[in-house]
């Protein structure tokens, strides 16, 4: 059996290799869903000796079964963001400790204490429904960061304004994250010139304004907040784990995640660094769901285990927060 303290401690990258080839005997045994679909390609852990050798779940198929690796019964239910009649996914966590543990291990790791900064959330639309794991996120670090003033900040841009000038006045580190529109609607109601502010999108205009390319939106959000980078995070519903942008919309992922890049024409092969194809994600926080899920993004990994979301495959669905949803 593998334990959280094996996950998250992974030291080198031999020891992701093998801890990552012992999940996937244990999610064969264990994931019936998982089981049938390796079956169905030939794949057990008699021929599977390498990662490049794992077979990758569509994500579709947390939408249609129930992916569990455990007899044990869920703590939570995360569901996916989707217009009115869309099927949504559903990722059910039996114990939610391995997701705080991710996401809290994964913030310290790309940005230190969190008790180092006021985190105000701009995240109006996330919290119109029930099972949106980002809320659940946000609210926890809020909590943490022991910060009188962390907190959400929904409808009333003058009040925030005012909070972001009097906590930057102080020097106070400040992150806000938001949803895209959101943060869009801010600058259009005040310009800023922060020098302790961290402003992380996490993606989707949710059909309020037109979409844009990235370069577009981040050159956007830099003059009108006066920051000269804009952070991201990639996650998503059916992952324990989030890959962080510092800038430039170039991830990097905590050492219990990685990425992969399929070739859309086979996806059972892989393409060299710096090619587009499509992202399958390995997340070992997944450990009692399923680690390797095939996802509808393209993107390119780099040399130095970095990648960049460049969009989604035609014929997929259109996700209610387009990239990043939660």
């Amino acid at each position: 059996m593998i334990s959280k303290e094996d996950i998250f401690s992974i030291a080198s990258k031999k020891e992701f290799e093998k801890i990552t080839l012992k999940v996937f005997r244990f999610q064969y045994e264990n994931n019936s869903v998982y089981q049938s679909f390796c079956i169905h390609l030939g794949k057990n852990p008699s021929n599977v000796k390498q990662i490049a050798d794992i077979p990758f779940l569509p994500i579709q198929f947390f939408k249609s079964d129930t992916i569990v690796s455990t007899s044990n019964q869920p703590q939570v239910v995360f569901t996916s963001s989707g217009t009115t009649g869309m099927i949504t996914s559903k990722h059910f966590v039996t114990d939610a400790s391995l997701y705080e543990d991710s996401y809290n291990k994964a913030f310290a790791q790309f940005y230190g204490n969190i008790e180092d900064y006021c985190v105000l959330a701009l995240l109006p639309s996330y919290l119109e429904r029930e099972g949106s794991s980002l809320i659940y996120m946000v609210e926890d670090l809020i909590k943490r960061s022991n910060h009188k003033d962390s907190g959400f900040y929904l409808n009333d841009l003058e009040q925030l304004s005012n909070k972001i000038i009097e906590l930057e006045n102080e020097g106070q580190n400040i992150i806000l994250i938001g949803v895209t529109y959101a943060l869009l609607d801010l600058i259009e109601f005040k310009k800023f010139q922060l020098k302790n502010t961290i402003i992380m999108e996490t993606g989707g205009m949710k059909g309020r304004r037109k979409e844009m390319i990235r370069e577009e939106l981040h050159q956007i959000l830099c003059e009108g907040f006066g920051v000269p980078t804009i952070h991201s995070e990639y996650g998503m519903t059916e992952l324990l784990s989030q890959a962080y942008s510092l800038g430039n919309g170039i991830f990097e992922c905590p050492i219990w995640m990685d990425v992969l890049i399929r070739d859309t024409e086979d996806a059972l092969s892989y393409v060299e660094n710096g090619k587009t194809g499509g992202i399958n994600v390995i997340d070992l926080a997944n450990i009692n769901t399923c680690s390797f899920i095939a996802t509808q993004d393209l993107g390119k990994k780099f040399e130095n285990k970095t990648f960049e979301v460049l969009g989604r495959f035609d014929n997929s669905d259109i996700r209610g927060c387009n990239l990043m949803v939660y």
